[in-house]
């Protein structure tokens, strides 16, 4: 009888039916026990605990006024936003075109440029222009 190699647990393929992290979207999440685990950010998780959050993902984006986003949609900025790290602000009234949504990833579900530079905003702080 051949003895087992002593890489035998790392020899194995990988599962691909394992879900992506639900705090940064990476699709490099691995089992440790009864946990998943995402090695970017460290985040744990259960699966059932993904399968009780999958119904949320088809929840409809909205604007501070109500009003259905979509992608590639143009919104205004509400109020002042100050930039983090920086002593910049966001005026009022700032128009940003060619949005991206983004579910599952916090509470920041819009994806955008605003002057050149690429950041995530809050549905709660645009309206649809």
């Amino acid at each position: 009888m051949a003895e087992p190699s002593p890489r035998a647990p790392y020899d194995e393929e990988v599962n691909e039916t394992l879900p992506p992290c639900p705090e940064c979207s990476s699709d490099m999440s691995y089992e440790m026990g009864a946990l998943l685990v995402c090695p970017l950010c460290g985040h744990e998780w259960t699966a059932e605990s993904v399968a009780v959050d999958e119904p949320a993902q088809d929840a409809v984006i909205t604007d501070a006024f109500g009003t259905v986003l979509a992608d590639h949609d143009s919104v205004t900025i509400i109020k002042d936003l100050k930039i983090k790290g920086s002593s910049n602000v966001i005026k009022v009234g700032t128009k940003v075109r060619g949005i991206r949504l983004r579910q599952g990833v916090g509470d920041h579900d819009i994806e955008c440029r605003i002057e050149g530079v690429s950041m995530q905003l809050k549905s709660g702080v645009v309206k649809k222009a």
